[in-house]
């Protein structure tokens, strides 16, 4: 009977051990499942606040792009060409340089220009040029010497610069060989109009914002940011526009164009 009474409290025991274990169980995952859902509500309850955030501020204020741009006529120009002789020895070919020469610098005097401030006569570069054989490989025997005498011709009077850029081929008649290798055209008071062009293109970029603004009886407020894009300085007539900016100056007259990014409040 002692027995018996012994084994059935040992079970009641076991049994009620086991149903608390259980409930422990369940309490554990009640308790990370009640931490998980508080997880999820904080995370999206700060997506939401950012995202409102977001909003709110992209509603108060605009970005807007303005432009200007302004026409010049440049007032500096410079011009480089090439006195060439090619003569089958070396020294034919500097005696035939020498005596050119002067010819050249005599046009260029009866053009307007002053020989020491205008004029800048370069050293002269030369190479040999070698016969080919009939298989038309180079040879060892030489054909011609090639002799080039550089010049560089500037000026303010810009409109004298292109008129002799196209002129001074004419002596070739007198067996001159002449090249105009390059011709540039410049604006000395640029650094002051740019300012002036991002002034006024920020200005530009207030009356698009207005403009903008105007259908939803909204105001437009002090600047928030300003960013400045490049100049683009192209002939008037160009549309070419680069990430990079340009910078003619193969033309007389110019466009340079001022481009500004600005960020209004909305009032």
């Amino acid at each position: 009977m002692l027995r018996a009474s012994l084994i059935a409290f040992c079970f009641v025991l076991y049994y009620i051990t086991s149903i608390q274990r259980k409930d422990v169980y369940m309490l554990e995952r009640i308790e990370k499942l009640q931490i998980a859902i508080l997880g999820l509500l904080l995370a999206f309850g700060l997506i939401f606040a950012v995202k409102v955030g977001v909003s709110t501020v992209a509603k108060d204020s605009v970005s807007v792009t303005g432009s200007a741009y302004e026409i010049v006529q440049s007032d500096s120009g410079s011009m480089d060409i090439s006195l060439n002789v090619r003569k089958p020895s070396k020294s034919l070919a500097y005696t035939t340089a020498k005596k050119q020469l002067p010819e050249v610098l005599a046009y260029l005097k009866s053009k307007g220009f002053d020989l020491e401030k205008d004029v800048d006569v370069k050293s002269i570069n030369g190479y040999f040029s070698y016969k080919l054989s009939p298989n038309g490989m180079s040879t060892n025997e030489i054909a011609y010497y090639n002799l080039s005498q550089p010049i560089s011709i500037k000026s303010n009077d810009v409109n004298k610069i292109k008129q002799v850029s196209l002129d001074i081929t004419s002596l070739m008649d007198k067996d001159i060989d002449i090249e105009v290798r390059n011709t540039s055209y410049s604006y000395s008071k640029l650094s002051d109009l740019k300012v002036k062009l991002l002034q006024n293109a920020t200005a530009d970029a207030k009356q698009r914002a207005a403009a903008m603004l105007k259908s939803t009886h909204n105001r437009v407020g002090n600047i928030q940011s300003v960013r400045m894009g490049v100049f683009q300085i192209t002939p008037v007539d160009s549309t070419d526009v680069s990430d990079m900016g340009i910078n003619d100056t193969s033309t007389i007259e110019k466009k340079i164009t001022a481009v500004s990014n600005v960020t209004f409040k909305i009032k």
